[in-house]
């Protein structure tokens, strides 16, 4: 896909992002040229951007993805966002049939025999139900950051997602590091997930995710028997800054 054409009437040729990198510039930036037609992925591991987008639009949707095998810790949080915050999550599932059909055919610990069956068994828990939360969307707005991993080092705060027809997808915390997101928490006494508490840096699915040792890469503590290059899980791939 040529990276200056969006979908759904996107002209991203006359959408080029040129502001700073402040989260809420990145977000009315989106907002505005969006409207309604945007959606924040939320993965409840902080709190952060749904603070900051709904204290510029109230209504804005928020979505997530239970994969069957996230932390209590996890859904904890996104209860308090609920009630602190006066939104309701549209929760997105994988297909029973397919996680059946993977667990039958492969076993219950099938994701870490090989790097290609951890694939499988993301995409059926996780791409998938993303597929689904997007369609209709002209973009969907995320918390990446580039101090994350060795593979979100060169993502921009606007890119177009040709991994979802071409829609876009805003990060705005791009530029900040996890202490300022930590500050921010603490600033706003938000909800986060208290993983955090005990080591827990990058927060997925349970059985995926460990604390990290002092001195360790944040992203360590995901797929731990994997190369750093190699840890993502299919949501984030193909993207063309903007």
């Amino acid at each position: 896909m040529d990276p200056k054409k969006g979908n759904r009437g996107l002209n991203t040729t006359h959408s080029i992002y040129q502001g700073a990198e402040e989260p809420q510039e990145i977000l009315r930036w989106a907002l505005d040229r969006l409207h309604s037609d945007v959606a924040i992925s939320a993965s409840f591991e902080n709190t952060v951007l749904l603070h900051m987008a709904i204290s510029i639009r109230p209504d804005i949707r928020v979505f997530s993805i239970d994969t069957g095998r996230l932390p209590e810790e996890t859904f904890a949080c996104a209860a308090e966002v609920e009630r602190r915050f006066g939104v309701r999550v549209e929760w997105y599932f994988p297909e029973t049939a397919h996680v059946e059909q993977l667990v039958r055919s492969e076993g219950t610990q099938s994701f870490r025999d090989s790097l290609d069956a951890r694939h499988r068994c993301c995409h059926i828990r996780k791409v998938e139900p993303l597929n689904r939360a997007l369609s209709g969307l002209k973009g969907w707005i995320t918390g990446l950051r580039r101090d994350e991993a060795l593979t979100r080092r060169h993502i921009g705060p606007v890119e177009v997602d040709d991994a979802h027809g071409g829609i876009l997808k805003i990060n705005p915390l791009v530029a900040w590091t996890d202490a300022q997101v930590l500050a921010y928490t603490r600033e706003h006494n938000l909800p986060y997930n208290h993983l955090r508490d005990r080591g827990y840096t990058s927060i997925g699915c349970a059985c995926c995710t460990r604390a990290i040792e002092p001195g360790e890469d944040p992203r360590a503590g995901r797929w731990w028997w994997e190369q750093a290059e190699h840890k993502e899980c299919g949501l984030h791939v193909r993207n063309w800054q903007i």
